[in-house]
């Protein structure tokens, strides 16, 4: 078990950018926290109205952006352009290569999580993809997004060993961790749960080696990302 408490993350602030660093990136570089199994990125991202990352290449990463508040737009080098809100995913395969772009449009400011996850295996054509999941689905407990099984209702087919959930719950409300994966990181996004006696609040995470079955109860309205790892 790992715990990355929301004040052990690393920071970069550059004004129109204020990110949350879960593991090493950038320049903020912690030797114990390199990544989570084959997940390698987990940033907190909050960017103004009106600005964003301009074009940039990326290359043999899975790349996932999910949405909690505002207006993220999208445009990469394959020709795909959306513009996603709340409950919104977007999963990039960057393979042997992609450029892209994220904007905050609207005119309020922007929240997204996003993950870097190492593909299953090198080569791959870039892509992408997305979806959108309403306020009730993610109610009441761990919704599939994401999953490199694929399958009817589970979001974007991930090229990585890899799935991704969210839940959002009500004060009192309990829900069953059940990993697909013999791995699990669970990051509070929002709110606050209690994990077998531990209390997690907005910005904290927990690794789970070796995960078993499991409950989270919301102390406060939460919402909970899972990725299930090999």
């Amino acid at each position: 078990m790992r715990l990355q408490p929301s004040t052990g993350r690393g920071h970069t602030d550059l004004g129109w950018l204020d990110s949350r660093h879960t593991f090493s990136f950038g320049d903020w570089y912690h030797p114990d926290w390199r990544g989570f199994r084959s997940l390698l990125v987990l940033n907190d991202d909050r960017v103004q109205a009106g600005t964003g990352f301009g074009t940039h290449p990326h290359r043999e990463m899975e790349i996932l952006s999910w949405v909690l508040d505002g207006q993220l737009e999208h445009a990469d080098s394959t020709g795909a352009r959306e513009v996603l809100g709340p409950g919104g995913l977007q999963r990039m395969s960057a393979g042997t290569g992609i450029r892209h772009s994220e904007h905050a449009v609207g005119e309020q400011p922007t929240r997204f999580l996003q993950l870097w996850i190492r593909p299953a295996r090198a080569g791959l054509p870039p892509s992408w993809s997305s979806a959108t999941f309403t306020d009730q689905a993610l109610r009441g407990g761990f919704a599939l997004v994401a999953s490199g099984e694929g399958g009817e209702g589970a979001g974007p087919r991930l090229a990585a060993a890899a799935d991704l959930r969210v839940a959002r719950l009500a004060p009192g409300e309990t829900a069953s961790l059940a990993p697909r994966r013999a791995h699990l990181w669970l990051q509070i996004a929002r709110g606050s749960i209690n994990h077998q006696g531990r209390l997690l609040g907005e910005g904290d995470g927990l690794g789970l080696e070796r995960a078993e079955a499991g409950t989270i109860t919301a102390i406060a309205a939460a919402e909970v990302v899972a990725v299930d790892l090999d």
